[in-house]
């Protein structure tokens, strides 16, 4: 064994009694992320997990740019593994990381010793590693305060890391340590960031999708299952419900006023969301509403929307503003998809004057021409799962 990758856990160590629960969620999700790069071996010791490739063609580089992605880690770190003899240690740093010492003009060493048992104190280990590289990179000066390379010794119970690189990873908890949640995914920006922070939390996600052909294309489907995709790269599998909801906008549009359809649209929405999640054992729903950002998003709105529901919706981007929201899509990654120019449900039959304070009792009283149970019945029932 050369290498390997160092793994730093976050919040994870407060949990107290539940730690390790949340751990081996960590390392199930961990083990799915890097099984289509080979074979690992994924261990934790002395609050650190390691993965280790069991053969030569599990590769490092992939399997870090997998993990990075991974809800739970704070640092990422490819280490070389050395003997716990100060030697070898010289010897791992000459033949592993001669490119980036040769490349760097100031450096700087720090160690950190678990083994206690180990002969010289972490102090001692910075100072003699440092006159080593000194005596055989010349070119080099010491630079503590900020080096543009830092090499890590880490003396641990078996054996001896060496590494250059702390990756940031993605923080938060594991995905599936905070039970189930269905999110209502559009093709636009919006949602697919509110799964994403969600899934940073914990939640476990279902998507449900409201497609209304012909007036929105296949082109706008591929769109959302390109989205939903790209979350499952950071949140595991996410089961995905496409809704016909053709009749159901038609019937809005014909029966009530045109100032009410997006909030009458939304409350269907809700409705049907509900149903699926129930069938699915999803706790809450999930939009990715922020609070006055267009019409059907005033504080009026999404209180007339959401009286439909019993279970909880959980809105996580309500206080942000667009930019910061179009700021996490280009983060994730979701954002070049998101704009492309194709029309999903929630832009078909837009009213031209929407009513941005909807008084509830008129709502119901327009919803009354409709027969509400049985359209929200075809559409469960007409629902694709993909």
């Amino acid at each position: 064994m050369d290498e390997l990758i160092l793994i730093k856990i976050g919040e994870l160590i407060l949990k107290g009694n539940n730690r390790r629960k949340f751990e081996e969620r960590l390392m199930t999700n961990i083990r799915h992320s890097v099984s289509k790069h080979g074979d690992y071996k994924i261990y934790r010791a002395q609050g650190t997990m390691y993965v280790e490739p069991k053969d030569e063609n599990s590769k490092i580089a992939p399997a870090v740019e997998s993990i990075k992605k991974v809800f739970g880690i704070t640092q990422i770190s490819p280490a070389y593994v050395a003997e716990k003899d100060m030697n070898d240690i010289y010897r791992v740093i000459k033949e592993k990381i001669s490119v980036p010492l040769l490349n760097a003009k100031t450096f700087k060493v720090e160690a950190k010793r678990a083994d206690k048992k180990f002969p010289l104190t972490s102090p001692e280990i910075c100072a003699e590693t440092g006159g080593f590289i000194l005596q055989n990179f010349s070119h080099l000066k010491v630079d503590v305060k900020n080096p543009e390379l830092t090499v890590n010794v880490d003396i641990r119970d078996e054996y001896a890391y060496v590494y250059c690189e702390k990756i940031k990873g993605a923080g938060g908890i594991p995905t599936g340590s905070s039970g189930k949640a269905a999110l209502l995914l559009s093709g636009g920006i919006d949602s697919p960031v509110a799964g994403w922070l969600m899934a940073k939390r914990g939640v476990n996600l279902i998507s449900i999708n409201f497609f209304s052909y012909p007036y929105t294309s296949q082109r706008a489907k591929e769109k959302v299952i390109e989205l939903n995709r790209i979350l499952e790269e950071y949140a595991g599998k996410i089961p995905m419900y496409i809704v016909p909801f053709t009749e159901i906008q038609m019937e809005i549009k014909d029966k009530c006023p045109e100032s009410q359809l997006t909030i009458i649209m939304r409350r269907f929405m809700n409705r049907i969301a509900q149903r699926i999640a129930e069938q699915n054992d999803a706790s809450v729903l999930v939009t990715g509403e922020s609070l006055g950002q267009v019409a059907s998003q005033t504080m009026q709105s999404m209180v007339v929307t959401s009286e439909v529901a019993t279970m909880p919706i959980l809105r996580p981007l309500v206080g942000l503003d667009k930019q910061e929201i179009i700021n996490y899509a280009r983060k994730i990654g979701t954002f070049d998809t998101s704009i492309l120019p194709y029309e999903d449900c929630c832009t078909v039959f837009v009213p031209k004057s929407p009513d941005i304070k909807p008084k509830l009792e008129k709502v119901i009283e327009s919803e009354s021409k409709l027969d509400v149970e049985a359209l929200v019945n075809r559409a469960v029932e007409g629902t694709e799962l993909l």
